[in-house]
């Protein structure tokens, strides 16, 4: 297997490009509305997703997706128009050293949601590390 066919690669370089998501959106968001903000951002992310699409995927692909999957990506879409909203605003109005923390939480949601709907089973050392996410975002308050 290759680094770029495992999943942990992906993980981290997603960390390391959200890190950098909170340091340039701070920067950003000053002196501009919030809302105006993220509208910028999802512009330029709707640019770049669609590039890499283009370029990466097979053009018969839109054909070949189910109903149930674009409505679950709709409804994916949505919650995510609805964080950064929630994010960008949060970013202005408080420390990104702590506005992030907070907003990492959604590791420990993520994890209970996981074993709620889909079956999923955390092992003791996954309940600690949910936990201490949990404990470590508080800290940060």
């Amino acid at each position: 297997m290759t680094m770029t066919e495992n999943w942990q690669f992906w993980a981290i370089l997603a960390a390391a490009f959200a890190a950098l998501t909170t340091i340039f959106g701070k920067v950003g968001i000053e002196n501009v509305p919030a809302d105006y903000g993220t509208f910028v951002r999802t512009v330029v992310i709707v640019i770049f997703a669609g590039a890499i699409a283009w370029r990466t995927t097979t053009h018969d692909a839109i054909s070949i997706i189910s109903t149930r999957s674009y409505a679950f990506l709709g409804l994916s879409g949505l919650a995510t128009g609805a964080s950064w909203l929630c994010y960008y605003r949060a970013l202005q109005l408080g420390p990104a050293s702590r506005v992030a923390p907070i907003d990492k939480l959604s590791v420990a949601v993520v994890a209970v949601m996981g074993v709620i709907f889909f079956g999923e089973v955390l092992s003791p050392k996954q309940v600690l590390g949910v936990a201490l996410v949990t404990f470590g975002a508080l800290l940060m308050l």
